[in-house]
């Protein structure tokens, strides 16, 4: 007769016994479980850590390359006051033992201004393959990548991926064929319509009014869209205007048939309001300043005023003196409206002359 062992007979007991009165076996994981209602659904990362902010570097094939110093020193203040909401993404670099930057260097440099010994991070182990299109894919779905930047990491990106057509960059990172092509525009656009965008002074939906204007037409468009911070679509009106009415490739021509256009659009001033908006142009831009002489030259052009010739305000003066020469005695006493617009011209005129 064999007899059971007593581990077999315990299994024998166990499973003949109701369940209510069975007791479930534990193993040593049971005893580090979280078993709080609030762990309910939760589980821990192994990746997830604080490191020193000297352990990490900036990734040098990072697609952004501008960063605004005022927007950083915003968010210094922030993490000062309430820390790291988020973590940052590293991954590690085994031959230089460090951790390099994915996504999240602002943040990394903020922490870094704000005075923070350690940040909190995600670490990935991200293939070389991957790692533009995982940055590129953060910044263009938060739309925090300037267009310039944006556009030369897709084209970095094209070589990456074998010289593969544009379609797949785009299907890559996850955007629209043809918005795609709207950034790559911006890189035909001059360097100092570049150099706007990435300073941030001109958005790329405004640049897109510049993109195929002749040069001159470009610079008289975005001198306007600076001076008066044109809306896109307004813009995009005045370049197509240029193009079907065959102005001439130069600056004061395109430059006063913007302002044309502009007028036209807005409607014109009574005589009053042009004298009264030219001379008070004319006299800020006597006191210096190239804010002044710009908007001076913005208010000439809406006025269509032609170029300085001398033998032009000799003959003008001499038609004022002509009109003044017929004045009906008491006249100008009477007629307060012509009294104040003589008096603006002569206030006007005793500034350009330096009398005080």
């Amino acid at each position: 007769m064999t007899v059971p062992s007593p581990i077999h007979a315990a299994d024998d007991i166990l499973s003949t016994m109701p369940a209510s009165r069975r007791r479930r076996r534990f193993s040593v994981d049971d005893l580090f479980v979280d078993s709080r209602p609030q762990a309910v659904g939760v589980e821990d990362l192994p990746t997830a850590k604080e490191i020193r902010l000297d352990r990490i570097v900036a990734d040098p094939d990072q697609p952004r390359r501008t960063f605004d110093e005022a927007r950083l020193e915003e968010l210094a203040e922030s993490i000062r006051a309430e820390g790291v909401l988020q973590p940052i993404v590293v991954r590690y670099d085994g031959l230089r033992d460090t951790y390099v930057v994915v996504h999240g260097e602002r943040r990394w440099r903020a922490a870094t201004a704000a005075g923070l010994e350690a940040i909190p991070t995600i670490v990935r182990d991200v293939p070389e393959g991957r790692r533009l299109i995982h940055q590129l894919m953060e910044n263009i779905v938060r739309d925090d990548l300037n267009a310039i930047d944006r556009a030369a990491a897709l084209r970095s990106l094209k070589g990456q991926l074998g010289d593969a057509p544009w379609e797949s960059v785009a299907e890559a990172v996850g955007i629209r064929r043809s918005r795609l092509f709207q950034l790559l525009g911006t890189e035909k656009l001059p360097e100092t319509v570049q150099a706007d965008i990435r300073a941030g002074r001109l958005s790329e939906k405004q640049s897109r009014a510049l993109q195929g204007l002749p040069e001159e037409h470009q610079r008289a468009l975005r001198d306007a869209i600076l001076a008066d911070d044109l809306q896109a679509q307004t813009a995009l009106a005045i370049a197509r205007r240029l193009k079907t009415e065959h102005i001439p490739d130069d600056l004061n021509e395109a430059a006063a048939a913007i302002a044309r256009f502009r007028a036209e659009t807005t409607g014109e001033r009574d005589a009053g309001d042009e004298l009264t908006a030219i001379l008070g142009a004319i006299m800020a831009a006597s006191r210096g300043g190239s804010a002044a002489r710009a908007s001076l030259k913005r208010v000439a052009d809406e006025q269509r005023a032609p170029a300085y010739a001398v033998d032009r305000l000799h003959g003008e003066i001499l038609s004022v003196a002509r009109t003044l020469a017929r004045m009906p005695s008491g006249a100008l006493p009477a007629d307060t409206d012509t009294r104040a617009r003589l008096s603006a011209l002569v206030a006007t005129l005793n500034r350009l002359l330096g009398i005080s």
